[in-house]
């Protein structure tokens, strides 16, 4: 079986890097873009029934400016721009995507990121594994879409009316372990790269997935996760 991949680019330019959260936030918010619409339907959906695997990739200067002739949309949270692609097959990449580097995306962070809105969404990351920026990148968007999968009508509407926002934050190791067990959407890495498979990576927390979300069985292998 053919695999698909959803191409995630991420702007790095040498002089004004976006910071960590920014990036991993726009990289979750473009997820959650290009599910909520009609225009790529059929390829999402050839997609989902194989998996959700996410490939991130950097691009500055003219490689940026060539990504945004691509199909695709752009998604800017504060210092960081993500340009989401509809999925493709591994094979049958643009050249210029192909040519786009995967390493060289070890962002930090210049203080540490305010408290989330615990009303809203939030991806929790794993605070006892080390991935780079654009590991963990995909990993938001794994989390974006589970949560997306969780939510019915009307609170896609509500999250709709926050701007589909969602926030990303490194649990605390105690915080962690009551997420691990609370039932929430949790991403299982196919430890493709970086970390061991099956590994938790990041849980989708709201208010409603608290209440037992909306998780549709038959969508692909992690819908019902």
């Amino acid at each position: 079986m053919n695999q698909w991949v959803l191409p995630l680019v991420v702007r790095i330019e040498r002089a004004a890097p976006p910071e960590r959260t920014d990036a991993l936030e726009a990289a979750a918010h473009a997820v959650l873009s290009l599910l909520d619409q009609d225009e790529w339907a059929e390829p999402i959906a050839q997609w989902e029934r194989i998996g959700i695997r996410k490939v991130v990739r950097r691009a500055r200067g003219a490689e940026w400016r060539r990504v945004l002739g691509l199909p695709g949309i752009t998604v800017q949270v504060r210092t960081a721009e993500v340009r989401v692609h509809p999925p493709i097959p591994l094979d049958d990449w643009p050249k210029d995507l192909q040519r786009l580097q995967v390493s060289g995306t070890d962002l930090t962070d210049s203080g540490v990121p305010v408290g989330p809105d615990r009303d809203g969404v939030v991806l929790w990351v794993n605070p006892h594994l080390e991935m780079t920026a654009g590991k963990a990148m995909a990993q938001a968007g794994h989390g974006a879409q589970l949560a997306w999968w969780g939510s019915d009508g009307r609170a896609r509407t509500a999250w709709r009316g926050r701007g589909s926002m969602v926030a990303v934050r490194t649990a605390t190791p105690g915080m962690w372990a009551s997420l691990v067990d609370s039932g929430l959407p949790a991403v299982r890495d196919a430890g493709f790269t970086e970390i061991e498979p099956g590994s938790v990576t990041v849980i989708a927390d709201a208010p409603w997935l608290r209440q037992g979300g909306f998780r549709p069985e038959g969508w692909g292998p992690l819908r019902a996760t």
